[in-house]
């Protein structure tokens, strides 16, 4: 769909090498091993193409080649990142940004599911930490939501409404793809504070709340339980 129609903060990737490798994950065909290279290789690339608009770089102390020679180190501002996978298939995406990223990044879980009759999002897990100095709240200067589905957009809208109360400056969710209507939804949420990157968006939704064609159920693909 036309990106006009999606809301200023949510970015859609055109880049041709993820859009292949998107057409190969929707295949029922594709085994569960090359799941998740492909979820790995998707986030590699969209993370390079969101961080690449939401960092940038500082002069760092001087240090020195192999041959000798001083040079100006860059470090990367805003210098707290913190990642955020949903569980469970948020976890399939956390390798990809670990290595893209230069230095370590503490890695926060949330656990999100939606209730089958209403689809409402339920939490059942959170380990954001919540240890701080007195009359200070804990907080990234960036959050990294990691999600490679978003449907309804409840659980992506419940994750950032979390993380905004939590302390987070901003907020950059990834997210393989995403239904129009949840998209919409996710974004409202928190508009000034976060950006949404895509691979691919789908026009509709089942009854049950799953994106059509889509990907299916990419925890069940990953971890191998379907028909669980």
């Amino acid at each position: 769909m036309a990106s006009s129609a999606l809301p200023p903060n949510v970015h859609v990737s055109s880049h041709p090498l993820l859009l292949a490798k998107l057409s190969q994950l929707r295949s029922a065909s594709t085994p569960a091993r090359d799941v998740k290279s492909l979820i790995s290789d998707i986030t590699l690339i969209l993370a390079t193409e969101a961080l690449s608009k939401c960092l940038a770089v500082v002069p760092g102390p001087k240090d020195s080649t192999p041959l000798g020679f001083t040079y100006e180190t860059v470090s990367l501002t805003p210098g707290s990142i913190s990642l955020v996978p949903i569980l469970r298939s948020g976890l399939g995406m956390v390798e990809a940004v670990q290595q893209l990223l230069p230095n370590p990044s503490p890695v926060h879980h949330l656990g999100l599911f939606r209730e089958p009759t209403t689809l409402a999002p339920v939490e059942y897990y959170n380990n954001l930490p919540t240890h701080h100095e007195e009359g200070k709240k804990p907080s990234a200067g960036l959050t990294i939501i990691l999600d490679p589905v978003i449907a309804t957009g409840g659980t992506a809208a419940a994750a950032i409404a979390t993380l905004k109360e939590w302390g987070t400056e901003r907020i950059v969710m990834l997210s393989v793809l995403g239904a129009v209507s949840g998209v919409k939804a996710a974004a409202g949420e928190w508009p000034e504070g976060t950006e949404i990157w895509l691979a691919g968006v789908d026009e509709e939704l089942t009854e049950r709340g799953m994106l059509k064609p889509g990907l299916g159920d990419v925890g069940d693909r990953l971890f191998l339980t379907i028909g669980k």
